[in-house]
Formats: C-alpha cells, sequence, structure tokens
C-alpha cells in the first residue's frame, strides 16, 4: 500500500493505475432550492464536503443553471433525485434554434455559477480537487426544447438544429473557459444523448460527437475531466474513445457494461460501483459495504473510482451516505 496521500495524489495514482493508500471515493448531489442562489450552492457544497470528506467535489448546480439565460422556466416540485421541472421551453419551430445568441458567461446565471465556484476555491483552498458540472450540448438542447421536439427537429431540420448546437458549444466553451480561471480541476461532462433509446450510432455520430470532441478539447489543459454516460443501453464504446478525459461514470448496476467490463474497454479510471436506488436510497448500510468490496473486486482496486452511477438521492439515509466513505478505509 502507498504512503498515505493527498487527494490530488490519490486521484492522479488512480487514472494511472498506480498503486493508492486506500480507493478513491466520492458521492455529490443536488441541493433543490439553494442551487438557485450562487452563496447558497456553495455553502451547500461544501457542507456535504465537511460532512463526508470525499476525495473530490462535483458541483452540482440544476440543469438550467446553463440554459436560464436563454429563458427557459423550471420550478422545485419535490422527488428523490433533486432535479427542477422545466415549465418553460424557448425552442418550439426550427428556426428558433437560429435565433439563440452566444451568451456572456460573466453575466447573468452563468456569471452566478462563476462566483459559486470562487466560495468553494475560497473555501476548500488546495485541498480538495473539484470539478463543474458541464451539460452536452444535446442534453442542453434537451432542456431548450423538449426532448421530444429535439429528436423531431434534428430529424425533420437538422441544419437548423446544428445552429443552435453551434451556439450553444461557443457558449459552454466560453464559459469553461472562465471557470478554469476559478481553479476547477476540470469537468464533469454529461452525455444525454449517448443512448440507443434515443439516438442511433451514426445520428450521434453527427449531432454529437462533434460538438462534444469541442468542448473536451477546450477542457484539455485540465488534470481531472469525467464522463458521465446518462440512461441505459449507453453507446459506451463510442464516448471511451473521446480524449482529454481521465475518468468514466455510468449507471453501471443498473446497465452494461458491468465496472469490471467497463474498465477493461476504457483507457480511463472507471467511477461507479454503487446504484443511487436500489444501494444508497433503499439499501442497507451492510449492503452498500458489499456493493463497494465487490466494485474493488472487479476492478482489483486499480483506476477505481467508488461513486454511485449518477446523482444520490437527497433523501439518501444517512447511514448509506456514510458506509460508502467508510468502506474504503482499509479495503
Amino acid at each position: 500500500m502507498a504512503a498515505s496521500m493527498t487527494k490530488r495524489q490519490r486521484l492522479e495514482a488512480t487514472f494511472a493505475g498506480q498503486p493508492v493508500d486506500r480507493v478513491a471515493v466520492a458521492l455529490w448531489r443536488h441541493f433543490p432550492g439553494d442551487d438557485q442562489r450562487p452563496a447558497d450552492l456553495a455553502a451547500a457544497t461544501l457542507a456535504w464536503q465537511r460532512q463526508y470528506d470525499w476525495d473530490f467535489i462535483k458541483v452540482s448546480p440544476s440543469s438550467s443553471f446553463c440554459l436560464v439565460d436563454w429563458g427557459v422556466e423550471d420550478v422545485w416540485l419535490g422527488g428523490d433525485e433533486g432535479t427542477r421541472e422545466y415549465t418553460r421551453h424557448v425552442i418550439q419551430r426550427p428556426e428558433d434554434w437560429t435565433r439563440l445568441s452566444v451568451l456572456d458567461p460573466t453575466k447573468g446565471f452563468l456569471g452566478g455559477q462563476l462566483h459559486c465556484l470562487e466560495m468553494i476555491r475560497d473555501g476548500v483552498k488546495d485541498e480538495v480537487p473539484y470539478i463543474q458540472t458541464i451539460f452536452s450540448p444535446l442534453a442542453q438542447a434537451k432542456n431548450l426544447a423538449g426532448g421530444d421536439r429535439l429528436l423531431v427537429h434534428l430529424r425533420e431540420a437538422p441544419e437548423a438544429v446544428h445552429a443552435g448546437l453551434q451556439t450553444i458549444t461557443q457558449t459552454t466553451i466560453a464559459f469553461l473557459k472562465a471557470c478554469q480561471a476559478r481553479g476547477i480541476a476540470g469537468i464533469y461532462y454529461a452525455l444525454q444523448f449517448a443512448t440507443y433509446r434515443l439516438l442511433s450510432a451514426d445520428e450521434h455520430q453527427v449531432f454529437g460527437a462533434p460538438y462534444d470532441l469541442r468542448i473536451l478539447a477546450a477542457a484539455g489543459e485540465c488534470w481531472f475531466n469525467m464522463l458521465h454516460l446518462h440512461g441505459s443501453d449507453i453507446m459506451f464504446d463510442q464516448a471511451a474513445a473521446y480524449p482529454f478525459y481521465q475518468a468514466i461514470n455510468w449507471h453501471d448496476r443498473e446497465t452494461a457494461p458491468s465496472l469490471g467490463e467497463g474498465l477493461r474497454r476504457s483507457r480511463a479510471a472507471v467511477c461507479g460501483g454503487l446504484a443511487r436506488w436500489e444501494d444508497l436510497l433503499r439499501g442497507t448500510p451492510d449492503g452498500v459495504r458489499a456493493q463497494v468490496t465487490d466494485a474493488i473486486r472487479q476492478t482489483g482496486g486499480r483506476r477505481l473510482i467508488v461513486a454511485s452511477g449518477c446523482v444520490a438521492p437527497v433523501n439518501a439515509p444517512f447511514s448509506n451516505l456514510r458506509a460508502v466513505r467508510e468502506s474504503v478505509e482499509g479495503a
């Protein structure tokens, strides 16, 4: 076993497949209500980190944080996941995609998120790496239009959708660069359309990959970028072939591939081992510990970050959350 490591040392050794003093671990969650104000989101995020001492902070604003300045509206109605419901979409007709303008990342809700990062930076100093959630252009487009409307438009009016994706990508890269100036270790890049349930592989190559690659290239100077493949029936191999990332996260307890198989099919560290509903919400501490033990068995404890496949439920029992953190000590 390696000598005691800092969080960054542990993560960098994990990415390189080198021995670590213990397996890295982190959970992240939404903070509904608090995520509407930069200072409150920063305070909630820092409190979560102080309570469990994760190896990194994944900053989790609401999915609308990057869209409010284009005019979307949403509301918190409750729920296990902590996500908000959209009440107003700004894309109704195909030509609306061409009317989107590139946003200034220092203004409005985007600017507020930069302020949140500044407060997190001041709260953790150099002790805890933090990564900013970035939604892929397709994921943002889904919430600008509504998922069904996006799918209709990209098949019936592809050039209009490409125009919108271009604007979203330019805005996202500008925001990413501003985040880098606030000390982020990297990004948590959320791919929500890399699934056969929504697109064919060819459609994703046309409407997803070109924009993903531009954003990941812009994040290439960061030392800790994580891909997140959301949902089931995912396009794992296509995403795993992307450059400029160090870890990959998916719902490994709910959809193929398994954690061990994903490790073999990716050059990156794998991040997972726990199901958010069955383990974190409805499970028991003993069950959580058993899942962590199995994740370590599948991977040999190398290139592994213990986590859930997505956000931890906001109402998960504290005992289950503590079990996640405690399970890597001495493992």
